[in-house]
């Protein structure tokens, strides 16, 4: 059974928005470069505005290496309808969604040099004003479609400009981000369908467990299959655990953010992706699955 993945890696500060500091980018991106290239596959990687604007060697790295380069919004921001409250975390209002997203863009593309057409939003926060607001800036592409909460669209689809979650005829392309619509949620918001960061906290193959339930419920329903992944850099370097302590204050992660981070991670991803192509997975970037 042949089957599209995507591997997209969001390039943003350790631990999401809970710090400032980008070791995971500069130390972990490397590490995922070489099991990229040991496998002979290709990922996405979405920056953030600042993410590239202060780590220009990275963007580098990953466009020398033939990895498709996206933009991740301009400081991990949510930019789209807020699904789940999270203290001291608001979306920007939907007038601002442009303006937030063009600059971001100008930032992402003055380091690469070149024009980026993928995007996902910080969280999987998307909303029908952002997805309005990529398609007339250009975007081809956006996978931030949170299979999980919404539930619906299972495939890729174009989206309708007046309920990005409904199928219509915008022409960038909405991708869905893998969950296991198979399984009975016991989350009030679904998220137990969600597959991040089961493949280092539970490792590879409790993963693959879900994404083979996956293939099968496509195969049923004779749907074409895409497994969108959402992993991050900060992952593959040890991240601290416990107290993390900035500025005038103090951030504590949940064990499970920063659990196996370094080095397990790495192992496992190279196991996940060993699988996925004996399994038949055909790598794609996000620019490519629309063509």
């Amino acid at each position: 059974m042949s089957f599209d993945v995507i591997l997209g890696f969001d390039m943003e500060t350790d631990i999401g928005s809970w710090t400032p500091f980008y070791e995971g980018l500069v130390q972990g991106t490397p590490r995922i470069l070489e099991l990229l290239a040991k496998h002979n596959v290709s990922g996405t990687f979405f920056f953030t505005g600042e993410a590239a604007k202060l780590n220009p060697q990275v963007v580098e790295a990953v466009a020398k290496a033939n990895h498709e380069v996206g933009c991740h919004s301009l400081y991990h921001e949510t930019v789209g309808d807020e699904l789940f409250p999270i203290p001291g975390v608001k979306p920007i209002l939907p007038e601002e969604t442009f303006f937030r997203i063009k600059k971001a863009t100008e930032v992402v593309e003055g380091v690469l040099g070149e024009k980026v057409t993928s995007f996902r939003a910080p969280r999987l926060w998307g909303s029908t004003a952002m997805v309005n607001a990529l398609e007339d800036l250009g975007y081809t592409a956006d996978a931030s479609y949170p299979l999980y909460f919404y539930k619906e669209r299972l495939v890729p689809y174009r989206p309708s400009k007046d309920d990005w979650t409904k199928e219509g005829n915008m022409k960038i392309l909405e991708i869905p981000n893998f969950a296991d619509m198979t399984i009975e949620s016991n989350d009030e918001y679904g998220r137990d369908r969600d597959q991040w960061p089961l493949f280092r906290t539970e490792g590879a193959e409790r993963l693959l467990v879900h994404v083979d339930n996956m293939l099968e419920f496509y195969k049923e329903k004779k749907l074409p299959s895409t497994i969108c992944l959402y992993l991050h850099p900060w992952e593959f370097h040890e991240m601290p655990e416990g107290l993390i302590h900035y500025g005038e204050g103090s951030v504590l992660p949940d064990p499970f953010i920063t659990k196996n981070c370094g080095e397990v991670a790495v192992r496992e991803l190279d196991k996940l992706i060993g699988q996925l192509k004996k399994r038949g997975g055909k790598f794609r970037q996000a620019r490519e699955l629309v063509q």
